[in-house]
Formats: structure tokens, C-alpha cells, sequence
């Protein structure tokens, strides 16, 4: 006679409040079940309700869950542990962390099924699709132009929209809109070069020098090549800029006498003869100026016998 064999099955918990959660689930079906979609978590109703329980105590954003809100809370403490172990960067999340890594290992997992080009983050893959469909979904409320990504809204309209320059070089007095222009700027100053070659030792100032000695160097990447002379470029935009001169095509206008230019940043340096506007500020006596070397020249009489510390 067959005997039947009942085995038990004991869930274990390192803390009470763990156990007791666990019992509550198992005997009451009602709090456990999501009406909505019928998934077993409480804490997954609250997706569905709305309800966020748990806010902060600084700025009082209200979150659904308290991980959430402790990830949150690194924003206001500046508390960041999760560190690279390569170059100590840290981070607040891990999913940063994994991110960063890439820069180190030169993961990069998601691949373009159109072009087979390679990038270390989703995000980036879906803003390159862009390239393909051709879809621009972010829009400048001011001229109507169509960009790829939102980031380059908020460029544009500083760049094109707006005259304001409220950070200046501490080096050469040279105003800028955004900090991360100053930033980019001082690498000339200070001689810097973040951006590694994964595979040489070579380091560049410049993001797009990096790409280009990839290309050139490694042969990784896309080149852009002229039809007509095929001299070859890094960038899509060059490439456009290139054969505009090929075609004698100058689509950028000065609005005062009617100079015709190749490029954007060739009109607004013209611009400036008609205008008042001084671009450049020296960093000691906040004295204005038109032009660059104009700066550079006064920045060297006024900071004469002045020790850098005192200027930095």
C-alpha cells in the first residue's frame, strides 16, 4: 500500500517585522491582491492608487516607497555610496555606478539593428534611432525648430535666444552662458584631458578629438564622407557645413547689411560689428570688452604683480 508523504516547507526571515509581513500576506488574500491587475503586493496597489506616503522632509516631494525616498534624500545630504573602484568616483545609485562602469570596461551592450552602431546606455540608443526614423519630437516654443533630444532645446535657446552670459572664465575674463561652457573652456587654461583612448594611452581635451582619434587610430566609428571630394569628417554636421561651401550656399543672414555666411558662429562673430555687446569681462576689475585678444591683452596688465591664488 502506497503511504502518502507530506513534506513541510519552512520560510525563514532575519527579522520579525519581515515574518510578520510574510503572515499577513499568507492568511489575508484581500490586502495582498491588487484590484487592478491582480499582481500579489501590497506595496504594488499603491502604483495603481496614487498614494505616496512617505515625503521628504526638505523639499516635500511624497514618494510610494520608502527605498524611493531614501535614494531621494542623497539629493539634500550630498551622500554618495556607491564608489567606482577604479577611479573612486562615487554615486548615489547603484544603477549609476553600473552605468559608470562602462566608461572603464567598454561595455557596450545596446546594439542599432539598423547600423550596428554600439552604446553603453539605453537612452542613447533611443536618441540615435532618432537618426533613422527622423522623428524630433522636442520643439523650441520660440522658432518652431525640431530637435532630437530635449537637452538640445534648452542649448538652443541659450544659444540662439538668449544674450546673457552670466559665467565668466576665471583665467581670461571670457563670458559664457552655461557652466558647463566655463568648464569646458578652462581645460585650455589648466591643460586638461579627460577623455582617455580605451585602447592607447592617449588622453584629449576634447570630447570630439577623442571620436576622431577612434576613428582615425582604431578605426571604430562612423565616418562621414563628402560626395564630391570625399574628404571624410567625424561629425554629420560638418559634413552638412562642408558641402554647403561645395554648393556656394550661404543660408545664414546678417539682419544690418545683409552678409551672407557658412556658418552660424562665422555670423555671430560679424554680428559684433554692429553691435555694443562685450562678450568678454576680465575676471580681476570686471571691465568689459568686444573681442578676445582684446581681454587677454588687459588681463596681463591687470593682474600684473597679483599672486594666482589671490585671483583664484
Amino acid at each position: 500500500m502506497w503511504k502518502k508523504h507530506v513534506v513541510e516547507f519552512v520560510k525563514e526571515f532575519g527579522r520579525k517585522r519581515d515574518l510578520s509581513g510574510h503572515v499577513q500576506l499568507s492568511t489575508d488574500s484581500n490586502l495582498c491582491i491588487c484590484s487592478v491587475c491582480g499582481k500579489q503586493l501590497t506595496v504594488h496597489r499603491r502604483i495603481h492608487s496614487g498614494e505616496q506616503s512617505f515625503e521628504c522632509s526638505v523639499c516635500g516631494k511624497r514618494f510610494t516607497r520608502s527605498e524611493h525616498l531614501r535614494t531621494h534624500s542623497r539629493i539634500h545630504s550630498g551622500e554618495k555610496p556607491y564608489k567606482c573602484h577604479v577611479c573612486q568616483k562615487a554615486f548615489r545609485r547603484t544603477s549609476h555606478l553600473t552605468r559608470h562602469m562602462r566608461v572603464h570596461t567598454g561595455d557596450k551592450p545596446f546594439i542599432c539593428c539598423v547600423c550596428q552602431k554600439a552604446f553603453g546606455e539605453s537612452g542613447s540608443l533611443n536618441s540615435h534611432m532618432r537618426i533613422h526614423t527622423g522623428d524630433k519630437p522636442y520643439k523650441c516654443p520660440l522658432c518652431d525648430k525640431s530637435f532630437r533630444q530635449s537637452c538640445a532645446v534648452q542649448s538652443h535657446k541659450l544659444r540662439v535666444h538668449s544674450d546673457r552670459k552670466p559665467y565668466y572664465c576665471p583665467y581670461c575674463g571670457k563670458l559664457f552662458k552655461t557652466a558647463q561652457e566655463v568648464k569646458q573652456h578652462a581645460r585650455v587654461h589648466t591643460g586638461a584631458k579627460p577623455y582617455s583612448c580605451r585602447h592607447c594611452s592617449e588622453s584629449f581635451r576634447w570630447r570630439e578629438t577623442l571620436k576622431l582619434h577612434l576613428l582615425k587610430s582604431h578605426n571604430e566609428g562612423t565616418w562621414f564622407t563628402c560626395h564630391i571630394c570625399q574628404k571624410k569628417f567625424s561629425r554629420k554636421s560638418k559634413l552638412k557645413e562642408h558641402i554647403r561651401r561645395h554648393e556656394g550656399v550661404k543660408p545664414y543672414v546678417c539682419d544690418e547689411c545683409s552678409k551672407r555666411f557658412y556658418t552660424l558662429s562665422a555670423l555671430k562673430r560679424h554680428q559684433l560689428v554692429h553691435s555694443n555687446f562685450k562678450g568678454f569681462c576680465c575676471g580681476l576689475c570686471g571691465k568689459d570688452f568686444k573681442h578676445a585678444y582684446s581681454v587677454k591683452q588687459h588681463f596681463r596688465k591687470c593682474s600684473d604683480g597679483v599672486e594666482c591664488d589671490s585671483i583664484f
